[in-house]
């Protein structure tokens, strides 16, 4: 049987470093229930010597380091450490709201037919202003491949944050981690759990994203057409392979 832990997987590099000061304190005031705590990896996409310094001294904190291979590459590698039942995304430069954990493990624990969960999300400006999204789904189940047609029909925008993801380890697992892709790995993940499971959408809001000059997302080689159009063509080719398979997961009989 699987621990009773979910396991905080951030990737992280040199320029994000900083802001994991941040992200510990939003996951310090957790609360779980009795019997639950969290397990915070931090995988390095790289093998320096700046980002130890950044990493919070704390027992349950683990740090890895590896070869640079993009933020997918540094989240799958960190797999390895992910001895609990479920698997939560942090990126480096974001924050938990309050009880955005409990959340999700209760809708989890709840409903075994669920595979993972997202919340709603608002972005963190410079000047320490949010701003939401419009367009969020209601609160409740995502039923299998409606993400992926939103997507197709919105100019490759998916209705739910793959930042706010919560997913079963053995799910996450199965279908390899994320995309061995330069970007849009988390959404090519996204879009793989929608094609084989049910999901859940929480509107409570779950996530403050960080937006900041140095995120990757902001970088001129994210937005290059011809490299978009490859990816976007590798995430639905692979969404729909999935669906035509016609495997799904978590299997409740």
């Amino acid at each position: 049987m699987r621990r009773r832990v979910i396991i905080v997987v951030t990737a992280v590099h040199t320029p994000s470093a900083p802001f994991l000061e941040e992200a510990h304190t939003s996951l310090r005031a957790q609360e779980l229930p009795d019997g639950w705590a969290w397990h915070w990896v931090i995988q390095e996409d790289g093998e320096t010597d700046d980002v130890r310094p950044y990493v919070p001294d704390d027992a349950r904190v683990t740090f890895r380091q590896g070869r640079p291979g993009g933020p997918g590459v540094a989240r799958t590698m960190a797999l390895a450490h992910a001895d609990g039942a479920y698997v939560k995304v942090l990126d480096a430069d974001d924050r938990l709201t309050p009880g955005a954990l409990a959340r999700d493990l209760a809708v989890l624990e709840g409903d075994p037919g669920i595979g993972w969960v997202t919340s709603r999300v608002l972005d963190l400006m410079p000047d320490g202003s949010t701003a939401g999204f419009p367009g969020d789904p209601d609160d409740g189940p995502i039923e299998r491949g409606t993400v992926t047609e939103y997507w197709e029909r919105n100019g490759f925008r998916a209705p739910v944050h793959p930042a706010t993801l919560c997913v079963r380890q053995d799910l996450l697992v199965a279908l390899g981690g994320w995309m061995a892709l330069p970007a849009s790995e988390d959404t090519g993940l996204l879009l793989a759990l929608n094609s084989v499971s049910r999901g859940w959408f929480s509107r409570e809001v779950g996530l403050l994203y960080r937006k900041w000059e140095g995120q990757v997302t902001g970088q001129a080689p994210h937005i290059d057409p011809a490299e978009r159009d490859a990816r976007m063509a590798v995430v639905a080719a692979r969404a729909r392979a999935l669906e035509r398979f016609g495997w799904h997961a978590p299997v409740t009989d």
